[in-house]
């Protein structure tokens, strides 16, 4: 059986989760924190979560565990058959990697853990992510689901970086992302109905 890697408040870790999930791949959860020990190197060469353990071995980096379990072929399909297709999903997932999550993720210090970033920081912030919200405003369907009319990868990516961006915003940059993007509140409120997202919720809150 699959074993997953890291602990309930990690985005990355919830969105390989939930892919599990909503392929219905038989996984155990292993609680697991971001470590330097030689152990833990071993099989998460960065020391980060999530990371999976599989038969031969031990996977980490979302995307690349993301296509793993595309590549097996179990489970319900989470990335397109067309080869086009698929690479407009990937590209959603890393333009939203590197151009929301990332400039939110620079602000995680002061809006999460009670520590405090300069106003350079913050200023950065909220341009790189003015600017990534308007990416995806052009490249994102939302029809109904960010890639399209099916679930994808690019909709995990989308739920977990966009939520703790929009609290990021709001608290720290004077910002609301979803002011005028009510396509993107509303996939994420469609999206925290399904039972995955469910679970993945009440396991956060326990």
């Amino acid at each position: 059986m699959l074993k997953l890697y890291g602990f309930p408040l990690s985005n990355y870790y919830n969105m390989i989760k939930i892919a599990l999930l909503e392929k219905g791949i038989e996984f155990e959860l292993v609680d697991a924190h971001p470590s330097q020990d030689d152990d833990y190197l071993s099989h998460s060469p960065m020391g980060k979560v999530p990371y999976l353990e599989i038969p031969e071995g031990f996977l980490s980096e979302t995307n690349v565990i993301c296509e793993y379990l595309e590549d097996t072929g179990e489970g319900v399909a989470l990335l397109p058959i067309d080869p086009y297709e698929r690479a407009k999903v990937r590209e959603l997932m890393k333009e939203i990697e590197l151009y929301i999550e990332l400039p939110a993720r620079s602000c995680y210090a002061e809006a999460f853990f009670g520590g405090t970033v300069s106003e350079a920081v913050k200023v950065k912030a909220k341009t790189d992510l003015s600017k990534g919200i308007a990416g995806l405003k052009r490249n994102g369907k939302f029809a109904p689901y960010v890639a399209g009319s099916e679930l994808t990868y690019a909709d995990f990516f989308f739920m977990y970086s966009l939520n703790l961006a929009g609290i990021v915003a709001k608290k720290l940059l004077d910002m609301d992302i979803y002011s005028d993007f009510g396509e993107a509140k509303d996939l994420i409120a469609s999206l925290n109905e399904r039972e995955s997202a469910r679970q993945v919720s009440a396991d956060q809150k326990a």
